[in-house]
């Protein structure tokens, strides 16, 4: 059962836009007028060009490619174009994908690349909180993560109204009525082999936390988890800017972009390789292309091969 829901898509700081906004050469009259990546692309480019005149060194975060930042390019931007994939498709796990947008994600990272503040050449050495400093002092306006990243922009130059996510576009065709992808990897389990006297205090305890008015505040307050119950209402959510902006396109009716599974960390190795050797100009993308698609299918069977098993296919539910 998971206990813990998250979401991820691009976090951007209010009041750079409002003040872009404010400029005769704006290309929107508010943040509320970017609901696809034409219009991102044209704002993004269009803060780079007058960034001086904006006080922000880049529109978008450097993609950083250090170890540390590498997840978010190789673990959560692929699941886009798995997603849109697997919508077409009808399914919810194949160990053969055919990459059909790895072109809108090539395109959504070339976008970030070139309008961060970071050389194509350095960006393999920027960390992961070298480029969340870039957004918490207040030098760029987007910065593709997650609602975890509050942790670490709060208390710096970003207020926490000034604080708005928007969906992870890329130009597929659908994302319009998307919003952030939701993410539910924390899970409580209970062991099967336990013994009847054990599974029941397990089960009584989960109950607990789930219904008592005092453990949902520990859960929700003191330890910041958006918990996915029916029993945590809005009284019940995490003090977080962006988890409230995220669950709020769940309100308005948008379809949370579900994050199906990947194979393992190797497929994420390699595509962020691929990646490094892409912006360093000694690789071409079709090295991407293949850490992305014939990566996908040895690795996963790799893992029928030394686990047993891989996922269960079933029909694709946007709503499930």
């Amino acid at each position: 059962m998971p206990y813990a829901a998250e979401w991820y898509g691009i976090i951007y700081n209010k009041k750079i836009i409002k003040d872009y906004c404010a400029k005769s050469y704006a290309v929107i009259k508010s943040a509320d007028d970017v609901k696809d990546y034409k219009t991102l692309k044209q704002v993004a480019e269009s803060i780079e060009q007058h960034k001086d005149d904006l006080g922000v060194d880049g529109a978008f975060a450097t993609p950083g490619l250090d170890a540390s930042d590498t997840y978010r390019f190789a673990a959560h931007m692929t699941r886009l174009p798995l997603y849109y994939e697997y919508r077409d498709a009808n399914t919810t796990f194949s160990k053969t994908i055919k990459g059909t947008y790895l072109k809108n994600y090539k395109d959504m990272f070339d976008l970030q690349l070139k309008t961060s503040p970071t050389e194509a050449s350095m960006v393999s050495s920027k960390t992961y909180d070298d480029v969340t400093s870039e957004f918490a002092l207040g030098q760029v306006a987007f910065y593709p993560n997650g609602v975890w990243a509050y942790s670490q922009i709060k208390g710096n130059d970003v207020a926490d109204e000034d604080l708005g996510m928007l969906p992870y576009y890329m130009g597929i065709k659908g994302e319009e009525d998307c919003g952030p992808v939701g993410v539910y990897d924390a899970s409580w389990a209970v062991n099967k082999n336990a013994s009847e006297k054990d599974k029941k205090a397990t089960l009584d305890f989960i109950k607990w936390m789930i219904t008592d008015n005092e453990a949902k505040k520990i859960l929700s307050k003191d330890m910041g988890f958006s918990v996915p119950f029916t029993t945590f209402t809005d009284d019940y959510q995490p003090d977080n800017p962006l988890t409230e902006a995220a669950r709020a396109y769940s309100n308005d009716g948008k379809t949370e972009v579900r994050s199906f599974t990947i194979p393992d960390q190797q497929w994420q190795d390699d595509i962020a390789s691929a990646l490094v050797e892409y912006v360093q100009g000694t690789g071409k993308w079709d090295k991407v292309q293949s850490a992305f698609v014939d990566g996908w299918s040895t690795e996963w069977n790799n893992n029928e091969e030394s686990l047993g098993s891989v996922p269960e296919a079933q029909k694709f539910d946007a709503k499930s």
